[in-house]
C-alpha cells in the first residue's frame, strides 16, 4: 500500500514538474503578415531583424502599390498588419477589416525626380523648371494611377492641371507597379517620379532632388492590426517599434519623414 502510495505521489509530482516547465517556456514563435505599400516596404525590411530577434516572431513581407493592397483585403487576404494611406486605412475601420483602436501614422514621404547615375541633371529648382524639364524630357515614367499608387496618381493630376497630359502621353511610361527606376534602367524612360524612399532604393539612378514646394505632395503611411488577427500582441509590438526613435533613423536614411504624435 505504501508503495503504491509513494507511486502516486512520485507520479504527480512529476506532473506538476512538467507542468511548471511546460509554463516556463516562451510563447511558440509565429508568423507577423506585414502588408504594406511601396514607399514603406524599405523601412519594415530594415526593421524587421531587430523585431525578430526580440520577438521571435518571423515578418512576412507583402508589397503592392496602396490600391493593390486594399484590393487584397476586400478580396479576403490573411494579414497582421497593413500599412498604406490614411483614406484606405479609414476604408477598412469603417469595412470592419482592422482594429480602430490600433491605428497609428507613422510616416510621409515626398514625391522626387531622378534621372540615369551618370545623366545630366535638368533643373527642376522651381515649378516652370520642373515643368520645362517634363517637356523636354525624351520620355518620363510614373506609376499608372490606374494601380492605385499615390505618387501616380498625383502626377496625373499635376500634368491634366497643367493642361500637358495629352502633348506628353506619347512619350509616358504608366509602371503598374514596383519601381520606376527599373524603367529607367532598362531605357524605357528618361526622367521618372515616385516617392523618395522609393528612388534611393535603386542603385543606378541619381534622384535630381523633390518636387519644388509649391507643387510637392506628400504620402502619409498609417498602419493598423487586422481585426482577424490572431498575433495582436506581436502586431502591437512591431507598430510601437515602428514608431520609435530606432526607427525615426532609418526613415530619415530612406528618403521619409517620421509623424509625431
Amino acid at each position: 500500500m505504501k508503495s503504491e502510495l509513494g507511486g502516486i505521489k512520485n507520479w504527480i509530482a512529476s506532473g506538476v514538474t512538467a507542468a511548471a516547465f511546460a509554463l516556463s517556456l516562451p510563447a511558440a514563435a509565429s508568423d507577423l503578415t506585414v502588408l504594406t505599400s511601396g514607399a514603406y516596404k524599405q523601412v519594415v525590411a530594415a526593421m524587421a531583424p531587430q523585431f525578430e530577434a526580440s520577438s521571435g516572431n518571423k515578418i512576412i513581407l507583402q508589397n503592392d502599390t496602396a490600391g493593390g493592397i486594399a484590393r487584397r483585403i476586400e478580396g479576403g487576404a490573411a494579414f497582421d498588419v497593413v500599412i498604406m494611406t490614411p483614406d484606405l486605412i479609414a476604408q477598412q475601420v469603417a469595412a470592419q477589416k482592422v482594429s480602430a483602436a490600433s491605428v497609428v501614422n507613422l510616416a510621409r514621404v515626398g514625391i522626387g525626380a531622378m534621372v540615369l547615375a551618370g545623366a545630366p541633371l535638368p533643373d527642376i529648382s522651381t515649378v516652370a523648371r520642373f515643368k520645362q524639364a517634363v517637356l523636354n524630357a525624351r520620355s518620363i515614367a510614373y506609376i499608372d494611377p490606374a494601380a492605385g499608387g499615390s505618387s501616380g496618381i498625383y502626377m496625373a493630376q499635376l500634368f491634366r492641371q497643367w493642361g500637358i497630359a495629352d502633348d506628353i502621353a506619347p512619350k509616358t511610361v504608366k509602371v503598374q507597379g514596383g519601381y520606376v527606376a527599373d524603367h529607367l534602367l532598362n531605357n524605357e524612360a528618361t526622367l521618372g517620379f515616385q516617392q523618395i524612399s522609393e528612388i534611393l532604393a535603386v542603385k543606378g539612378v541619381t534622384l535630381i532632388g523633390p518636387l519644388p514646394a509649391e507643387i510637392q505632395n506628400f504620402t502619409t503611411y498609417t498602419a493598423a492590426i487586422s481585426a482577424a488577427s490572431k498575433q495582436a500582441v506581436a502586431a502591437q509590438a512591431l507598430l510601437r517599434l515602428l514608431a520609435s526613435p530606432e526607427t525615426a533613423r532609418v526613415l530619415q536614411e530612406k528618403g521619409m519623414e517620421g509623424i509625431k504624435p
